[in-house]
């Protein structure tokens, strides 16, 4: 009793698990990286059409010239 109670989980499970869990992890790793990927190309996209279909007056007001002094 004492021995099981020394070992770790890690150390009990069967290793052809362990490794199972560990390639899932993996796996989850991975397709979290890509989601984060997608989003950020979906919001730089989304950001280059707002750029891209601005009015005049938003481009105009974003500006940083002062254009009293060029009266």
């Amino acid at each position: 009793m004492k021995n099981d109670q020394d070992s770790s989980l890690k150390d009990r499970l069967n290793p052809e698990i362990l490794k199972k869990m560990q390639e899932t992890k993996l796996e989850l790793k991975e397709i979290e990286k890509k989601k984060a990927e997608a989003e950020e190309a979906r919001k730089r996209e989304e950001r280059m059409y707002r750029e891209k279909n601005k009015s005049f007056e938003e481009l105009l007001n974003e500006s940083n010239l002062d254009w009293k002094k060029y009266k």
